[in-house]
């Protein structure tokens, strides 16, 4: 097979969550660009609606659904509205999260909870729904967005909640990539570093200076920079990968 085959997505349908903005953003054009038709899944309509639109534009169909993946009953009805819209599900990309800073002995139950909820299991929810459909296709992909905060510790922020939310969805994804496997499914991670989206961008005042000495490369990570591992995730090029994870960091994590 050549390799414009291997990474041709052409006919195939994704969803992205917290794919109005910043790396899910990133993700859902550039699997749009390999090919793919893209439910824009996210809680910002405004913004959702006009990520539709940039990728209409491509020349491939897509549409928004508002769901709050920590909600089961949201995430129930957007899984049934994409495989109505679609009539199946061949791609899904766990990328919406919700990062904030509390020291561990201040942080009231619920900042842990409410990491807890968006970060990981709504990885789990969505992908539990997501792959019933799949196990019946006999075919799916899973992308779980991760972090490298889930194999090291921040320095300076204190984060303790996150950390832990984002170690959860890499053994998350070995576990499904375990049991799923024999369904054809293959379920694997990214774990960005430190990338220049908003989020990031708002943390950078308060703690760059202490980020940047930390990154071997020297800099944050742009984020059209995860395009290309999501498309090699998403597409044949893995096919042979499953229970992986792939750390973009700029070397963060080696030291």
């Amino acid at each position: 097979m050549k390799v414009k085959e291997l990474f041709n997505l052409e006919g195939e349908k994704a969803i992205v969550t917290g794919s109005s903005q910043g790396l899910g953003k990133e993700m859902a054009i550039a699997l749009a660009e390999a090919g793919a038709d893209i439910a824009i899944v996210d809680i910002n309509l405004e913004k959702g609606k006009e990520v539709v639109e940039e990728i209409k534009k491509i020349g491939r169909e897509s549409f928004f659904i508002k769901c709050d993946v920590s909600k089961e009953k949201e995430v129930e009805n957007m899984v049934k509205a994409v495989k109505n819209k679609f009539k199946k599900i061949d791609i899904l990309v766990n990328n919406a999260g919700i990062v904030n800073n509390f020291p561990a002995e201040e942080m009231e139950l619920k900042e842990w909870e409410k990491i807890m909820d968006v970060d990981l299991t709504g990885v789990f929810i969505c992908s539990q729904k997501v792959g019933k459909i799949m196990i019946e296709q006999k075919k799916g992909v899973i992308v779980n967005i991760a972090s490298m905060s889930g194999i090291i510790v921040n320095n300076p922020q204190p984060q303790c909640h996150y950390n832990t939310a984002k170690a959860g969805v890499i053994m998350l994804t070995k576990s499904l990539a375990a049991e799923w496997a024999k369904y054809n499914i293959r379920v694997n991670a990214i774990a960005p570093g430190y990338m220049a989206t908003d989020m990031v961008k708002r943390a950078f005042p308060k703690y760059g200076k202490k980020w940047i000495p930390l990154i071997p490369m020297g800099r944050i990570g742009n984020p059209y920079e995860i395009k290309g591992p999501v498309v090699f995730l998403c597409s044949k090029a893995s096919s042979y990968i499953t229970g992986s994870v792939i750390v973009m960091d700029g070397g963060y994590t080696i030291w």
